[in-house]
């Protein structure tokens, strides 16, 4: 994808988001947060994900609600210091609430494939986590043993100083790489594009590059860099990619409330270690990453 190209794009973009109100003050989007249903790529995508129950709020009618919130949820575990038992845990956890994943480190992927036999659940595992900072060859190499393991989900972390440097042909082969490696198995990818550590132009940037690799989903967070998924991220991700791919939300998502926001803001999937007490309602202190 040419640099001319791009920034056609992203002027383009900049150019609708300002006929639409939306707008930046200090590097806050107040704007794509207080307006984000007037988008009407955000509406169809509430309205796929079951927008009429989870209009009557987390308070009404909760079992039904959170039953198609934890279907949108990948349960997360990947901590440095996480144990086998803990990896069992989360396994059975993600039976019974019926999540869409689990996202655990690659050397757990085999140990998940056999946990979960049998179930809904699929195995997520990351790739080049989480700084994004291996090379493409190994990339590919890490999600083509990931996948020979058993993994049907890959979340993939961007080159971010290439994307900065503006060097969007690396950073277009370093997804597309991992893309074409999930495609051979009919698998999904993610992008984690780490929107902390972006500006508003780079995050457009990278989800277009994204995109053009034939990416499934972009993603907005590792859960280990300064900052986690906002509303505005989510909302600004689904308006440049549209409806033809996915947008996942994680990082700092510890509640019900904060699931709904993003859910409403565009997210089609929730990455999270909270998960349970997500779709039970239950409120959970603070913490940093996974």
């Amino acid at each position: 994808m040419s640099d001319s190209l791009i920034d056609k794009v992203v002027s383009q973009v900049y150019i609708e988001k300002a006929l639409q109100d939306f707008y930046c003050h200090g590097g806050t989007c107040v704007g794509w947060e207080r307006n984000v249903v007037d988008q009407p790529a955000a509406v169809k995508n509430i309205i796929k994900n079951g927008a009429d129950r989870i209009a009557a709020g987390f308070g009404v009618g909760q079992e039904i609600i959170d039953r198609n919130v934890a279907r949108m949820i990948d349960h997360t575990l990947l901590k440095p210091d996480t144990t086998p038992d803990e990896i069992n845990k989360l396994c059975e956890e993600a039976r019974t609430y019926s999540f869409a994943s689990v996202c655990i480190n690659p050397c757990y992927v085999t140990m998940c494939k056999d946990l979960l036999k049998g179930s809904i659940v699929k195995v997520c595992t990351v790739i080049g986590f989480p700084l994004g900072a291996t090379t493409t060859e190994i990339k590919r190499a890490e999600a083509e043993q990931a996948l020979k393991n058993g993994a049907q989900e890959i979340d993939m972390v961007i080159n971010v100083g290439m994307l900065k440097q503006h060097n969007y042909d690396y950073v277009f082969n370093d997804i597309n790489q991992v893309v074409l490696a999930a495609k051979r198995y009919n698998s999904v990818c993610k992008v984690i594009i780490e929107t902390a550590l972006l500006t508003d132009e780079e995050k457009i940037k990278a989800c277009l590059i994204s995109k053009e690799a034939k990416a499934d989903f972009v993603k907005t967070s590792t859960g280990f860099s300064k900052g986690g998924a906002t509303a505005g991220d989510v909302a600004l991700m689904k308006y440049v990619v549209g409806s033809s791919v996915g947008v996942k939300a994680s990082g700092g998502i510890r509640t019900a409330e904060d699931a709904k926001l993003m859910i409403e803001s565009g997210a089609d999937r929730i990455g999270a270690s909270a998960s349970v007490k997500i779709v039970k309602g239950e409120k959970t202190s603070p913490g940093g990453g996974y």
